[in-house]
């Protein structure tokens, strides 16, 4: 077997618009095309004894041990290492569960796809599952337990911790969208201007002042003293003398932190006596020199969490222990508690390993023991001197216990402190009553609090902890949301998406905007180049200062990586022709559409999808929809057009002139064309198209006639506006266009606006594009046969896998097929082909260069009419 090709999706996808994480492994199974699963003997057995857990896998058969039953009828292999990469995902801790295995035109090639929690970790699912079935087919050994050991730890440095992940998947519950900044647990909620930032549980709106003062365990110990908040005697040392007038001052036992530690690193509690005071400084400046020497606090170790002044959950954390049965070592009780799948390295999972230390080894000499000691039936060795979970303790749930004043007190000293988020610990008996009554205090002020105590407690209620925190950030219901505008098509999408762009710049909004020229943002160009991918959608809602996004979709990106969001306001399809077909699976205009409808298939159900009512595959997609549908046609009179009409339904039509919006029975003028710069004074058709388009979804993202109208003035085409959008060029004596199109569709519009330009001679500079079929190729040169007087025959850098002697065969193919007689020349340079074209331009002829390199392009038309403007001059001057 071979791995061709290996994609990570990060949005929705041609597999699933809700599964958007997924793993996209194309495989050719080669000679095994030939041997399904029942030809390969004890193939079952071999899977079952290797992965015993696969048993849960019902696949389509939908009981348990159906996937074992179609191992055992006869399935591909591509099929199976799609469920071996879901399996060892699962066993590393990282639940998954979905999967799709189909084949391709390829014999024996599949796309196999499965569902990923990191993307790392996927990517070595798939390489390891091809690796597992190929030693199962061979029966060959193979370490399962080093696969799993690996996928853990790729989790444990890439996934989100227990804090992170709950505030992520609340937002989510309330259709805030997220996006990972970096490979760090920094997250950003909500797009554009309306989003916010957290990294763990420290927040954008989290005081920087009031962190550094909660890490000031001294200078926090005061303010508090001074409001009078109770807190432990004590006072800051860095020597032996200075411990020692401590030790006098306060008597004993006493507790030794480091200054600035935090998760109890470093600190040594109830210390008794003076030989014991020596190693707990040395343990404590381990982590800082100035150490504090405070006062114990008899009693349990209580954390009480307050998110915005508001006090939110208590747990009673117990420090980490075993649990004696008359036989086992400390040693040996460790190791089983380890085994506790909710029990990781550091904060991965709920509960953390415990570890053996200084601390450790300091608890079990008070007891008499080391780790070969084997404690009575039921007796509890603690192990840690304090209860923080990332030293392996864990909690109980008291949140419905504690007293009102103790509440009071802990949203006290948050404002006190200023945190917005905030753990307040204490040491008291118990919270059920008043701490000031008991003798407890609060013993620290912790900044970035861990919630894995209060989501997942080992005893009691579990607390949605995130909640508060997400209505922190975004209160009322907001969902951090802009305006999103996604546009797709195969033609049009760029100039729709400009127009729109400056329909909502006009109207008052910072709009950031992708083409395939580059990525804008308040007008200005952020980043050249074709911007219509993911990363680039990401570019704008990222940005901060963005208040409205329209986001042209290309195919590429789609099948590549997935959509860039996660949903639109407003989809738009300008329509589906012929382009791009026979790469990466795509092969028919079905197929295709199936890729474009995934931008409106990902409208919010109460958004618009706007779709071309003259495209009869936009039309099938309609209705597969679960939002609002629009429509546009240019031809009014079009029997499915009216009959929408006649329903009621919204549908932008080009009217006696007009763009007009038909809706519920009436209709609403927004313009004459003949105002509209773009459609050259409404002598361009396909202009008027995207003219169209543009209005309807602008009218369906909540602009005003009048807002649409007055940008519609003032958009003005050229190769700065819209670039290779019918950009034209004057100079004395002929005309020059350059434009973008590429395909039949584009070339037929390019034709139907020549059929009004009257010209000596018209002149056109061509290429075949190399990824398109030769059909494709063809007919764009049976049709520059129709509209043309004299070709020049120019290539593309990149041939795209072709040579050009192929793609000239095509095009010359089809020149003849239509006009035996037509004049061409071959100029293999694209800038030589139009510096040629210029040349031989004579009075009255009109050039037309169809191209993707519009800059350079245009840099040679700019060239020409500097020295023409020259030359000009110099007449003028010698006459």
């Amino acid at each position: 077997m071979k791995i061709l090709k290996l994609q990570v999706l990060r949005g929705a996808n041609i597999w699933s618009s809700y599964r958007k994480k997924l793993i996209q492994m194309r495989l050719d199974l080669e000679e095994l095309e030939n041997y399904p699963t029942d030809k390969i003997p004890g193939f079952r057995e071999r899977l079952q004894a290797m992965l015993p857990t696969m048993i849960e896998h019902e696949c389509s058969e939908g009981h348990r041990g159906g996937f074992f039953l179609r191992v055992e009828l006869g399935t591909w292999m591509g099929h199976v290492i799609e469920h071996i990469a879901l399996e060892i995902q699962s066993l590393a801790g990282m639940e998954v569960g979905y999967g799709r295995t189909r084949s391709t035109k390829e014999t024996g090639v599949y796309n196999v796809v499965f569902a990923y929690t990191d993307e790392e970790a996927g990517l070595y699912a798939a390489k390891a599952a091809v690796k597992i079935a190929e030693a199962l087919i061979n029966d060959e050994p193979y370490n399962l337990d080093a696969d799993i050991e690996q996928l853990k730890k790729i989790c444990h440095y890439n996934c989100l911790g227990p804090s992170t992940l709950s505030i992520v998947t609340e937002a989510a519950r309330r259709g805030i969208p997220h996006i990972r900044v970096g490979t760090d647990s920094t997250i950003q909620l909500g797009y554009g201007a309306k989003q916010m930032r957290f990294q763990a549980t420290t927040t954008c709106k989290t005081n920087v002042m009031a962190v550094e003062l909660a890490c000031n365990k001294k200078k926090t110990k005061e303010i508090l003293e001074r409001s009078s908040v109770p807190v432990p005697s004590g006072a800051i040392c860095s020597s032996e003398e200075e411990l020692m007038a401590a030790a006098e001052k306060f008597g004993y036992p006493l507790v030794i932190k480091p200054l600035n530690g935090n998760q109890g690193k470093g600190a040594t509690i109830n210390i008794t006596s003076w030989d014991e005071m020596l190693p707990a400084l040395a343990f404590a400046q381990k982590y800082s020199h100035n150490v504090i020497v405070e006062k114990y606090i008899s009693g349990f170790d209580f954390r009480m969490l307050v998110v915005d002044n508001k006090f939110v959950a208590a747990a009673k954390r117990v420090p980490a222990n075993v649990k004696g049965n008359g036989i086992d070592s400390i040693e040996k009780l460790i190791a089983r508690v380890n085994k506790d799948p909710k029990r990781g390295n550091g904060h991965e999972n709920m509960l953390t390993k415990i570890t053996v230390d200084h601390d450790t080894e300091g608890m079990l000499a008070k007891y008499g023991y080391t780790l070969e000691s084997v404690p009575y039936s039921g007796e509890i060795v603690y192990l840690k001197s304090t209860a923080n979970l990332s030293t392996g303790g864990h909690s109980e749930d008291v949140t419905d216990l504690v007293h009102p004043d103790n509440i009071a007190l802990a949203e006290r000293v948050a404002r006190i402190i200023g945190l917005d988020i905030c753990g307040v610990d204490l040491m008291a008996e118990s919270l059920d009553r008043p701490i000031t009554e008991t003798g407890g205090a609060v013993i620290e002020v912790n900044a970035a609090p861990g919630f894995r105590m209060h989501l997942a407690p080992t005893i009691g209620k579990s607390r949605n902890v995130a909640a508060p925190v997400v209505d922190m950030l975004f209160p009322d219901g907001n969902t951090g949301r802009i305006p999103v505008i996604g546009v797709t098509g195969t033609n049009g999408k760029t100039t729709t998406t400009r127009l729109l762009a400056h329909i909502a710049k006009n109207s008052g909004f910072k709009t950031g905007f992708t083409t395939t020229d580059g990525i804008y943002i308040d007008g200005k160009m952020m980043e050249k180049g074709d911007t219509t991918g993911p990363i680039s959608a990401q570019y704008i809602l990222r940005d901060p200062s963005v208040e409205f996004a329209v986001l042209e979709t290309a195919r590429g990106g789609m099948l590549r990586s997935g959509l860039g969001y996660d949903q639109c306001d407003v989809g738009v399809i300008t329509n589906i022709k012929e382009d791009h077909l026979g790469l990466n699976d795509i092969h028919t205009l079905d197929d295709l559409a199936e890729v474009k409808s995934i931008v409106v298939k990902n409208v919010r159900k109460d958004g618009w999808a706007i779709l071309n009512a003259e495209d009869k595959y936009c039309r099938r997609i309609a209705r597969e929809l679960d939002c609002n549908k629009a429509y546009f046609a240019l031809n009014e009179d079009d029997e499915i057009v009216q009959a929408l009409i006649a329903k009621g339904r919204t549908v932008a039509i080009f009217e006696n002139g007009y763009i007009t919006i038909c809706e519920d029975g009436n209709r609403t003028r927004i313009i004459n064309v003949e105002d509209v710069p773009l459609t050259q004074g409404g002598k361009v058709k396909f202009m008027i198209a995207n003219a169209l388009t543009a209005a309807l979804a602008a009218y369906k993202s909540g602009f005003t006639p009048m807002q649409i109208a007055a940008a519609m003035k003032t958009f003005m085409p050229g190769a700065d506006s819209t670039p290779g959008r019918m950009n034209l060029f004057e100079f004395r004596r002929f005309k020059v266009m350059v434009d973008y199109a590429h395909n039949p569709h584009g070339f037929e519009a390019i034709e139907d606006y020549l059929k009004n330009v009257s010209a000596r001679k018209k002149i056109g500079v061509i290429a075949g594009v190399g990824d398109r079929r030769d059909e494709d190729i063809k007919e764009c040169a049976v049709i520059a046969a129709r509209m043309f007087d004299h070709v020049i025959i120019r290539q593309d850098k990149d041939l795209r896998g072709r040579t050009c002697d192929d793609i000239n065969r095509l095009l010359l193919d089809g020149l003849k097929q239509t006009n035996p007689a037509i004049t061409y020349e071959m100029i293999e340079d694209e800038k030589e082909a139009m510096h040629h074209a210029l040349n031989i331009a004579d009075e009255g002829d009109f050039v037309v260069e169809l191209t993707e390199a519009i800059t350079d392009v245009i840099g040679v038309i700019k060239e020409h009419l500097a020295k023409e403007e020259k030359e000009a001059e110099a007449h003028v001057q010698s006459a």
